[in-house]
């Protein structure tokens, strides 16, 4: 490395004041693949000033969420699990149910389970909103449309 090139950090007040919303449509997209790109704009990845311990990421707007798709035979074998906190209370429920009842949920853990597990993370995914329709209530942002 140069003497004359020096690595930018970015300070939190910068990293607010350049905040973006993005909107990506999920209709079908692979459910992983997807996942990552998002996880790459919450945490600020595709910014050139990425710094790690900073919150420089943008905001994501994922609409048709029902839409996504998966490959080979997870949509049969595929299964979400959870405990109720109570005894015996381990829930297992198939992706073609989630996708029936909560389809916000599947991305949502896609993309938490893609992320460090560290408080700054936690603030990351604040930034992100699922919608399962093509209309979303975030027009003051005014959101970028992004093609993937």
């Amino acid at each position: 490395m140069n003497k004359n090139q020096n690595t930018t950090l970015l300070t939190k007040e910068e990293a607010v004041a350049g905040r973006e919303w993005f909107i990506l449509d999920a209709t079908g997209k692979t459910l992983g693949r997807f996942a990552a790109e998002v996880v790459k704009i919450l945490r600020g990845k595709h910014k050139p000033a990425f710094t790690s311990h900073v919150d420089a990421g943008d905001g994501v707007i994922i609409i048709n969420c029902e839409k996504i798709t998966v490959t080979g035979a997870k949509e049969a074998q595929k299964i979400y699990r959870y405990h109720t906190g109570a005894m015996s209370g381990m829930r297992e429920v198939p992706f073609r149910v989630m996708k029936a009842r909560n389809p916000e949920e599947i991305i949502r853990r896609a993309v938490k389970g893609m992320m460090p597990k560290t408080r700054l993370s936690e603030a990351q995914m604040k930034k992100l909103r699922i919608y399962a329709g093509a209309n979303h209530d975030m027009q003051a942002q005014k959101p970028t449309s992004v093609a993937m």
